[in-house]
């Protein structure tokens, strides 16, 4: 039976406890060894390697089959998410699941033992592989931890290979900004890389780096029980996050594999895993009994993994603007009245907002008043700021980080894809899309945000078309499970009676701002008013008499009214984004699947990356004035 120290209620480990554990290690190594082998896939020598390190923080951590889909409770998180058959091997000696099932089907389609480790496998806080992920969604951990007013702790092991990525040096300096004490790191440093040896392939002084950026770094044998405990349990007490550089050897009691790059990804030949099976005092035909149970459907799937449920906040009442005002403005605004109304308020789910040196473009200033505590400056650290957000938003608080466009979705794409993939709850405001950034110039023109969010499969995207709206979906998006991006323009524009009063937002809908019988344009988000102009031109020059829709939900088209506005002539969409790819090419490619017959259309957009100058001339030499859309409905129309 395994030593119980959960929540290191150990001084030390005895010598009967470590001889536990040693057996619980060999057990784990052989079943990491026979679900590689059974799949003829993985990565053996890092699952041999880290496996006294996966035992130890599983068997200290605050985290058990009972509590690990709760909020309340420590989070552990591995960054080097290719050593999933150790962490598998690791969970099941601590009775999160069968470690039959697991070695029978991992890597199978079908089963949650996935190649790298996810959320849906019980006591997996956040899915990684991507290497360079995990301390920034510990870093989220630790945040939220701190917010809600638990003093849980955050454990994120990680290889020696990724510590070259630049996203790990930016979620180091947010540790110890954020005084995160509870956040301990912890290195797999077997000096062993895919290709090589990892001084080959490039050399760093990891212990320097951690030590320049404020962290506490501890030398510890990555193979003693004791000392990794001790470590594990004193981590933190010198007021500064700590990291353990845990040496260890790679396919460590793995015969052939110990010490060698070549089974850091790969099986050995089934000679070899007897040998191996039975060095460690096991059964060979472990493997044949797996292949036996490989033939039959996995029968564990794991735990469901949902939404973070909705937070417990006041959204307040809706702001209405008659004038001019900018939609970030506006969003600004709404943000810092409901963040005002919850503020450290007894029963209330805190709201995080993270900022990366933006705060008077992105509109957050108001917020960082009235709610300094749990207001996240994090400098010019975009990668790390998309993964903590989304992480801090399934450990109990509602978390938004405000960006420029094209830091927001375009520089940091794989991590708000991996946001979608662990079903997180990250708010992501983007200012400054589209053309109407203006004179910065086409590396800050965001043209492409609808894309790169219709490329997944969850997020929900919305751009209102005033301010009034904006206010509106702003409170919405605050209290709405699941990831949101909000995209908005830096121009002042016209508040709307439509969108004021008592308007109230509804997802995917289209709103007809203008009623007509002679065709429809299709206008996102701020585009719509330019969208009106262009139709009283038609009336006034043509007496031709369209329909205006405006459209905030590019990513869920509103079919009904695009049935209704096919009866009635040609249909023309219009954004200032890119044509191929955003919302006009959604909407048709809908209408072709929902067999609605649209006789005439055409996409309106960004058919090239644009030039420098104020926003009016640049839409204009793009085509999306208000009097050439009037031309281009017309030749449409013929």
């Amino acid at each position: 039976m395994l030593p119980d120290f959960h929540k290191f209620k150990l001084e030390k480990l005895t010598d009967e406890h470590i001889k536990s554990l040693e057996e619980s290690a060999k057990r784990a190594r052989i079943a990491a060894l026979t679900m590689v082998s059974a799949a003829k896939s993985g990565h053996p020598g890092g699952a041999f390697g880290a496996m006294e390190m996966f035992l130890t923080v599983y068997g200290a951590a605050d985290l058990t089959p009972e509590n690990c889909s709760g909020v309340k409770r420590d989070y552990v998180v591995v960054s080097h998410g290719h050593t999933s058959a150790g962490v598998y091997a690791a969970l099941s000696e601590w009775g999160f699941f069968d470690r039959e099932e697991a070695m029978a089907h991992f890597r199978q389609c079908g089963s949650v033992f996935q190649g790298h480790v996810e959320r849906e496998v019980p006591g997996i806080d956040w899915g990684t592989g991507n290497l360079g992920q995990g301390l920034s969604a510990g870093v989220g951990f630790a945040l939220a931890q701190k917010a809600v007013g638990h003093k849980g702790r955050v454990f994120v092991l990680m290889g020696d290979g990724g510590q070259t990525k630049g996203q790990i040096a930016e979620a180091r300096r947010m540790a110890v900004k954020e005084n995160l004490t509870g956040l301990t790191a912890l290195v797999d440093f077997n000096g062993i890389q895919l290709s090589g040896r990892r001084d080959d392939i490039m050399p760093c002084n990891i212990k320097a780096l951690w030590e320049a950026d404020g962290w506490e770094a501890v030398e510890v044998n990555g193979g003693s029980f004791a000392e990794l405990y001790d470590a594990l349990k004193n981590a933190g007490n010198n007021g500064k996050p700590t990291v353990l550089l845990c040496k260890t050897v790679m396919g460590k009691d793995g015969l052939i594999m110990e010490n060698t790059p070549e089974y850091h990804g790969k099986p050995v030949n089934p000679e070899d895993y007897a040998k191996i099976v039975e060095h460690l005092g096991g059964n060979p035909d472990t493997l044949t009994k797996a292949l036996e149970r490989r033939k039959n459907p996995p029968s564990f799937k794991g735990r469901e993994i949902n939404y973070p449920s909705a937070p417990n906040i006041d959204t307040g009442k809706p702001f209405d603007y008659a004038g001019k005002m900018d939609n970030r403005g506006a969003f600004g605004k709404a943000l810092a009245d409901v963040g005002k109304l919850n503020y450290k308020k007894d029963g209330k789910t805190p709201i995080l907002v993270f900022d990366c040196d933006l705060a008077p473009s992105v509109m957050t200033g108001a917020f960082r008043n009235e709610c300094p505590e749990y207001y996240i400056q994090s400098g010019i650290q975009e990668h790390s700021v998309a993964t903590a957000s989304g992480a801090a938003s399934i450990a109990g608080v509602v978390s938004l980080w405000a960006e420029f466009g094209v830091f927001g979705i375009d520089e940091v794409y794989n991590q708000q894809r991996l946001n979608d993939i662990n079903r997180a709850a990250n708010k992501t405001v983007l200012t400054h899309v589209g053309l109407d950034v203006g004179e910065d110039g086409k590396t800050h023109q965001c043209i492409d945000y609808v894309g790169l969010m219709r490329n997944m499969f969850d997020w929900k995207l919305v751009v209102p078309v005033d301010p009034n709206q904006t206010d509106r979906v702003t409170r919405w998006l605050l209290k709405t499970p699941g990831n949101i991006c909000l995209a908005v323009g830096r121009s002042k524009i016209d508040g709307m009676k439509y969108y004021s009063g008592d308007y109230k937002f509804e997802y995917g809908k289209a709103d007809r701002l203008r009623t007509g019988k002679d065709g429809s344009i299709f206008a996102l988000g701020y585009t719509a008013q330019i969208a009106l102009k262009a139709a009283e031109i038609l009336e006034s020059e043509h007496n031709i008499n369209i329909s205006v829709y405006g459209v905030s939900c590019p990513l869920q088209p509103d079919m009904e009214a695009l049935r209704e506005a096919a009866k009635s002539g040609p249909v023309v969409t219009v954004e200032d984004h890119n044509a191929n790819t955003g919302m006009g090419a959604i909407m048709f490619l809908e209408a072709v699947r929902e067999g609605i017959e649209i006789k005439k259309a055409k996409t309106l957009g960004v058919t090239h990356y644009g030039m420098s100058g104020n926003s009016d001339a640049v839409r204009d030499e793009m085509g999306l004035s208000p009097a050439k859309i009037a031309d281009s409905f017309m030749k449409v129309r013929g």
